[in-house]
């Protein structure tokens, strides 16, 4: 009977892990691919019928029919910023100015998307949006094409951040730290102190004390015990993130949690990184 060595049995754990870890950014690259190609697909009708038969083409692009695609649906606004027709829950402000209804932030880049120049074709922009599937404000992408003073535009949600994004978040919160502890803190336990991204968030806990300090979207878990954090089916999560950081300065864990974003228990990857006396960590949720 073959001998296996431990280190060869963690050598092929490694791999799986790595495996799967790729086949699912794989596959969410992938789904963004698929939603942008569909939305600019909309997009390319709905600009080609309205080139045909003008704003007769509104009446139908505000109907549940073929400009409407699952979530996706077109949308049109005059480049006064009134919305002209909608196939999807903004037909509400049908015959309003939808920059009344925008944060001053987004009234911005609505301004700029009015003024492009119809010679630019289809362009793109990212916003944030109320998506009336989990009733949670989200990061939205729109295709848009100005035809004389109308701008015709179709947008999808974005998925689930990525490994990429939430490595940029620990460094960044890992920065801000160094540089202003408290301040830092307060900023991450604020909710909006650029801290929170979409399903994104920064915890912090102290070593010493095995208590959080900051939770980007549960100030309940602040002062508690993060040693006994365990997941919805009982498997330790504080523990043996202590026990790695106490080893080595960075270090990766995967677990199951309440995405914020979703509100399902899904797997999510922590990167974590020790600054000071503290655990830093920013985790990425992949289904």
């Amino acid at each position: 009977m073959p001998v296996v060595s431990e280190c060869g049995v963690w050598r092929k754990f490694a791999v799986v892990a790595l495996a799967c870890l790729f086949v699912g950014q794989v596959r969410a690259a992938g789904d963004e691919v698929q939603e942008a190609a569909a939305a600019k697909a909309l997009l390319e009708k709905a600009v080609a019928h309205y080139r045909e038969v003008g704003d007769k083409a509104l009446a139908e692009f505000s109907r549940q029919g073929e400009y409407v695609d699952g979530e996706r649906y077109v949308f049109v606004t005059d480049t006064s910023g009134v919305m002209l027709a909608s196939g999807g829950p903004s037909v509400v402000l049908i015959g309003r100015d939808v920059s009344s209804v925008l944060d001053p932030e987004l009234q911005k880049g609505f301004k700029e998307v009015l003024t492009t120049p119809e010679s630019a074709g289809i362009q793109q922009s990212e916003y944030r949006w109320k998506n009336q599937n989990d009733g949670k404000v989200e990061r939205k992408r729109v295709y848009f094409q100005r035809i004389g003073n109308r701008v015709l535009a179709v947008g999808y949600y974005l998925p689930r951040a990525s490994p990429e994004q939430a490595k940029a978040l620990l460094a960044k919160a890992s920065r801000a730290l160094e540089q202003d502890e408290d301040g830092t803190i307060k900023a991450i336990n604020d909710l909006k102190g650029g801290f929170l991204q979409d399903d994104l968030y920064v915890f912090v806990v102290n070593v010493d004390t095995r208590r959080y300090v900051a939770h980007g979207t549960n100030l309940r878990l602040v002062n508690t015990d993060f040693s006994k954090v365990k997941d919805p089916e009982g498997k330790p999560v504080g523990i043996p993130m202590l026990d790695m950081i106490k080893k080595q300065p960075e270090g990766e864990y995967e677990y199951r949690w309440r995405n914020p974003v979703t509100g399902k228990i899904e797997h999510k990857h922590a990167y974590m990184r020790k600054v000071g006396d503290f655990l830093v960590a920013v985790g990425y949720y992949n289904g």
